[in-house]
């Protein structure tokens, strides 16, 4: 079995690719002290290009585990996620949890199929 890593950073390879599966690791937003939605899209944008350097887009992804930090703010993050998605949504998991670091409101890591 194959396994490629790409877009390193200090605490681990943001890209995982083994057996026709990819895996993007946890992802937050850039700008963490905006709301939730404007973190969420960012995440997305973040997450699909990471896909776009292995040859994938949102399509490919098939699963996905979201940790917020307040659950209330969730309908904030599904209007995203679904105007994001539209009719190619993947499973999910959505965790509340009591602090993600630097401000984030949100992470999301995904797993995407290659055909």
């Amino acid at each position: 079995m194959t396994i490629t890593r790409s877009i390193r950073t200090p605490i681990q390879n943001r890209v995982v690719q083994t057996g026709g599966l990819v895996f993007v690791g946890g992802t937050i937003a850039d700008d963490t002290t905006q709301s939730m939605g404007p973190q969420t899209q960012n995440i997305l944008t973040k997450i699909e290009s990471y896909l776009g350097e292995v040859g994938l887009d949102r399509k490919a992804i098939v699963a996905s585990s979201i940790f917020v930090t307040d659950l209330s703010q969730k309908k904030e993050m599904d209007a995203v996620w679904t105007a994001f998605f539209g009719d190619e949504l993947p499973t999910r998991a959505t965790v509340g949890v009591a602090d993600l670091g630097g401000g984030a409101l949100i992470e999301v890591v995904v797993t995407a199929a290659k055909s």
